[in-house]
């Protein structure tokens, strides 16, 4: 087994996703018929691995444009 893949990793549905990034459950659809954000389908159902959302959301940080801070 590598680092990168956990075969007993939970599953997430919209619903989990949308509470744990805070975003309502639509967007979190939209974004992932866009492939915006990392997840597949099971049939007719969206499904998400935390793993790969956690390092999706570390991405969305590094590509967030930031002032620079003055003192």
């Amino acid at each position: 087994m590598t680092d990168k893949e956990n075969p007993l990793e939970k599953l997430m549905t919209l619903q989990e996703v949308a509470d744990y990034l805070q975003i309502k459950e639509r967007t979190i659809y939209q974004w992932a018929q866009m492939d915006k954000i990392p997840g597949f389908k099971l049939g007719s159902a969206w499904r998400f691995k935390k793993s790969e959302l956690d390092l999706w959301i570390e991405e969305q940080k590094r590509n967030t444009p930031r002032k620079d801070k003055q003192a």
